[in-house]
């Protein structure tokens, strides 16, 4: 994701590589913070499996720690839960280790083809064929651990965004098909749009484990650990503004007519300056209602 304006999520690039923090969720499972997204490790006797490896360049930091936890040894398995950088940072370092690399076949594809975005001209490079995913599926699959995933079909953040379920310490790894802090991008030129971000929500819970005191802990791919209660008040904000937009865009306007009727006016105080998210939702539209527009 890249921080556009004020209230976006966490940008793509930092000036130095970051100091990674290590936050413990359940027995050999750990969340770590800080190169570029957030990045779940799991440890243990039959090797480690990551979740998203964060930026390039903080790639060798994110190795450092990785290897510091306890019952560390060698990544075995990287999930990618998209193809936006600071989930593939650390593929070429894996795969040349041989790293088995799970993406959802879209990610495949992207990561396969460079990329630039019209909205702003930001420019992606194709990966080399050694750090692309070497593993990929359709609908859903398992690890021989018991680790389960599967594909958020729902287009919420791009087409190829999977998720990452670990029973054991009952916590689902959903990259940015859930954003903890600011408003999330809605990369709707590989795939993405708001109705896909609702969509995608109410996917997750009908995944998560809500058995009382064991509910599902849920790990975005910024910010905090977020709640079911937390994903149900999302889909309730994102439904208002889909249905806000649509309304908008059956009438004919626009997306610069979209920014300044504030459709997300009530959510401003919580989440930040909507604008770049409500231009980038309303564009969105267009690809998935308005096809020939």
């Amino acid at each position: 994701m890249k921080a556009a304006s004020v209230g976006l999520a966490a940008p793509f690039a930092f000036a130095q590589a970051p100091k990674i923090t290590t936050t413990q969720l359940g027995d050999n499972l750990y969340l770590l913070g800080g190169a570029g997204a957030n990045v779940i490790v799991r440890t243990g006797a039959e090797g480690v499996v990551m979740v998203d490896g964060g930026l390039a360049q903080n790639a060798g930091a994110l190795a450092q720690a990785v290897a510091a936890l306890p019952n560390s040894g060698l990544v075995r398995t990287l999930f990618n839960t998209h193809w936006h950088p600071e989930q593939t940072g650390s593929n070429e370092r894996l795969g040349m280790a041989g790293a088995t690399i799970i993406a959802q076949e879209n990610t495949r594809l992207w990561l396969q083809q460079n990329i630039t975005w019209p909205w702003n001209g930001q420019k992606f490079k194709k990966l080399s064929k050694v750090a692309q995913p070497n593993k990929t599926f359709y609908d859903k699959g398992a690890l021989d651990s018991g680790i389960r995933y599967g594909y958020i079909s729902d287009a919420a953040h791009t087409d190829g965004d999977l998720y990452v379920y670990l029973p054991q310490q009952n916590v689902l790894a959903v990259g940015d098909a859930a954003c903890g802090q600011g408003w999330p991008v809605v990369d709707w030129w590989t795939g993405g749009w708001i109705g896909g971000i609702v969509g995608g929500l109410q996917r997750i819970q009908s995944i998560v484990n809500k058995d009382g005191n064991r509910d599902t802990k849920i790990v975005p791919a910024v910010g905090p650990v977020l709640s079911l209660a937390d994903i149900t008040a999302q889909v309730d904000m994102y439904g208002t503004i889909y249905d806000r937009l649509n309304q908008m865009l059956n009438k004919g306007r626009g997306p610069s007519e979209a920014v300044e009727a504030k459709p997300a006016k009530e959510f401003e105080a919580k989440m930040g300056n909507p604008d770049e998210f409500i231009r980038r939702s309303f564009e969105s539209l267009w690809a998935y209602l308005s096809p020939d527009a």
